[in-house]
């Protein structure tokens, strides 16, 4: 665990990993962003949580989802937002991401919402920023994404309420995956002991503790909830990039082979989808799917976060 994580009494302070998190805080998460859970066609609710603080959403990387919900939950809290495209921001111009924090701390930036692609930059911030100021997590390398892992642990908690005898499948790219290593963060704190890897095996992790398979079939059987990843080219070396027709063929999660799990399987995906590779439209858009919860859930989970770093 990050020894930047809380302060000197013990309040949430920054969220950076969920890597041996406190499981009395992790549940806290949890319980309040039940409370800002909107479902999907009813209004949302507006708060005044934090009227006056302004929240900095620093990208270096692409986002859709991620970065659309801290823009939504911060706005539902009241706070000003202030989101940089960062190809067109100073540190195009050689400015260090320190100088950057500098200088926006200046202008009485409350809160830095930060995604980078090398890691330990979070850390880095974390330690130099002013004792007032909070650092989020929105995805770093491959090292992990923490709201990320709550908003799945949250989506799995409303169907499943026993983590401790839940049997989860995580598919796919998990070498590379940030979203894998904080999911398993979260339910090992949650106290889940069943985990499975599948995938090639120059795919799977050298570094998260689980049953490794490369045949998916055996990975899925009785197992509660299955977790598909998208390829991550992005991240990988040439000759580590597989032929997507035959990952397909060995990988792609269908409705054939979800029939080896449980009946009342969930189905989930971190986004964005590669259909027809990692997973088919008739899995991720059938009954047994709760993808779109998770798109839900990632906004009450992040003004659940900001609100608690901020104190309110």
């Amino acid at each position: 665990m990050s020894q930047n994580q809380f302060d000197l009494k013990g309040h949430l302070q920054h969220l950076l990993t969920l890597a041996d998190f406190p499981r009395k805080t992790l549940t806290a998460l949890l319980d309040r962003a039940e409370q800002f859970r909107v479902n999907p066609g009813d209004l949302s609710i507006h708060y005044d949580l934090l009227a006056g603080k302004t929240i900095v959403n620093l990208f270096f990387e692409p986002s859709t989802r991620t970065r659309t919900s801290f823009e939504l939950a911060a706005r539902r809290l009241g706070a000003q937002v202030i989101t940089l495209d960062m190809a067109f921001s100073s540190t195009a111009k050689g400015e260090s991401l320190l100088d950057t924090l500098y200088t926006l701390e200046a202008m009485n930036a409350d809160l830095f919402v930060v995604r980078h692609q090398e890691p330990g930059t979070l850390e880095i911030l974390a330690q130099h920023a002013l004792p007032h100021v909070h650092i989020i997590n929105a995805g770093e390398s491959s090292v992990s994404h923490p709201t990320q892992g709550l908003l799945d642990v949250l989506t799995i908690r409303q169907h499943k309420k026993n983590f401790k005898k839940l049997s989860v499948a995580i598919v796919g790219d998990i070498r590379h995956s940030r979203v894998a290593r904080s999911v398993v963060h979260a339910l090992s704190v949650l106290g889940s002991q069943d985990i499975r890897f599948a995938g090639p095996a120059e795919l799977l992790p050298d570094d998260l503790a689980g049953e490794k398979y490369t045949n998916l079939d055996k990975a899925l059987e009785g197992v509660d909830v299955v977790i598909s990843l998208r390829i991550q080219k992005e991240r990988m070396q040439a000759g580590l990039i597989p032929d997507e027709r035959d990952y397909a063929r060995r990988y792609g999660l269908d409705n054939t082979r979800l029939r080896l799990a449980k009946p009342d399987v969930l189905v989930m995906h971190p986004g964005p989808m590669n259909r027809d590779v990692e997973i088919t439209s008739e899995v991720a858009d059938g009954p047994r799917s709760v993808i779109r919860e998770q798109v839900a859930n990632g906004v009450a989970v992040r003004m659940a976060v900001m609100a608690t770093l901020m104190g309110k």
